[in-house]
C-alpha cells in the first residue's frame, strides 16, 4: 500500500473531507464557482469518492451499463451508494424522462444535498435519499451499519441496479445483507451491475508474483483487507464465499470481467465486474 494512501487512512473521516475542501479550494474558486456552465459538475473539494476524471468515469460506466448490463432508457434504476452523482449525471441524458426512473441513496449528506439541488431540481424522475449508516472510511457518527439495513424501496421494483466501488468498502455481514436486499427490490430477470475485488486463483497468483495493484495482506478468513486501521478502505472477497452468498440471495452470475487491479492487460475496468440477474 502506498504511503499516500496510508496517510489518508490515518486521518479521521470528518477531517479527510475538510482537508480535501481546503486543498482544492483555489482550483474550485477559479474553475467552478466562477464558471456557471459547470453546474452539473461538483467542485473537486466536495467529491469524496474515487479519483481521476469524474465526468469521464461516469460516461465510461454508462457505456458499461448499456453494453454489458443491458440497461434500457425505460428502466427503473437503483444506484446503491450514489455518492455525489458521478453515475447519475450521464444517466440524466439517457433515461427516458417519461418512462425511466432513477433512485439513489448514500450515507454522505454532502453528496445527497448536491444531487438534490443540481440533479433532482432539473430532472423530476431522479430522486436521492440520505441514509444514516456507519462506515469507518466515510461516516463514523452513525449508530447502525449495513448488516440489518432494509433498502427504502418496495420489493420487485427495479429493472436495473448498480454498485460501483461499494462492496469494496463493506465487510461480509453488510455485503451479505445488501445482496439479499438487491434481490428483494429487483424484478425477476432484473440485472445488477456490481464491482468487487475478487480473490480467485488468478488474482491470488498475481498477488503472489507482486503483479497486482493491491496485496490485501491481512487475511480475515473469507475476505482480506488492505489496512487494519480503515477496514472499509479496500476489501477483497474470496470467490467461494462470494459465490455462495450470491446463490443464497437468488442472484445468478451472467458475466464476469476481471479487473486491471490484478495486473492483467485489456481489462474492462480497474475493479472486477459482475453482471448479476435475479432468478
Amino acid at each position: 500500500m502506498s504511503l499516500q494512501r496510508r496517510l489518508f487512512y490515518a486521518i479521521p473521516p470528518d477531517l479527510r473531507f475538510w482537508v480535501r475542501r481546503l486543498w482544492y479550494f483555489p482550483h474550485d474558486l477559479v474553475f467552478h464557482y466562477l464558471n456557471p456552465s459547470r453546474s452539473l459538475m461538483p467542485p473537486k473539494g466536495l467529491i469524496f469518492v474515487g479519483s481521476g476524471d469524474f465526468i469521464g468515469q461516469g460516461e465510461r460506466f454508462l457505456e458499461h451499463f448499456i453494453q454489458l448490463g443491458g440497461l434500457q432508457p425505460e428502466h427503473q434504476v437503483l444506484d446503491i451508494g450514489c455518492g455525489i452523482g458521478r453515475m447519475a449525471i450521464p444517466l440524466t441524458r439517457y433515461l427516458d424522462p417519461a418512462s425511466g426512473r432513477y433512485e439513489g441513496f448514500d450515507i454522505m449528506p454532502v453528496g445527497i444535498n448536491w444531487c438534490q439541488q443540481h440533479i433532482s431540481a432539473n430532472h423530476a424522475n431522479f430522486r436521492f435519499r440520505l441514509v444514516s449508516l456507519y462506515n469507518d472510511l466515510y461516516k463514523t457518527d452513525a449508530a447502525e451499519d449495513g448488516r440489518n439495513f432494509r433498502f427504502p424501496y418496495n420489493s420487485n421494483q427495479f429493472n436495473f441496479s448498480f454498485l460501483t466501488s461499494v462492496f469494496t468498502h463493506m465487510l461480509p455481514e453488510e455485503t451479505e445483507n445488501y445482496l439479499k436486499e438487491i434481490s428483494r427490490v429487483s424484478k425477476k430477470g432484473g440485472h445488477c451491475f456490481v464491482t468487487f475485488f475478487v480473490l480467485d486463483a488468478a488474482a491470488e497468483k498475481q498477488i503472489k508474483e507482486n503483479k497486482a495493484s493491491f496485496d490485501f495482506s491481512y487475511d480475515m478468513g473469507d475476505y482480506r483487507l488492505l489496512d487494519l486501521h480503515a477496514k472499509a478502505g479496500n476489501v477483497a472477497y474470496k470467490i467461494d464465499w462470494l459465490q455462495q452468498r450470491l446463490q443464497l440471495a437468488g442472484l445468478e452470475v451472467k458475466a464476469f470481467y476481471p479487473g486491471s487491479w490484478r495486473g492483467t492487460p485489456d481489462s474492462v475496468d480497474f475493479q472486477d465486474i459482475f453482471v448479476l440477474e435475479k432468478v
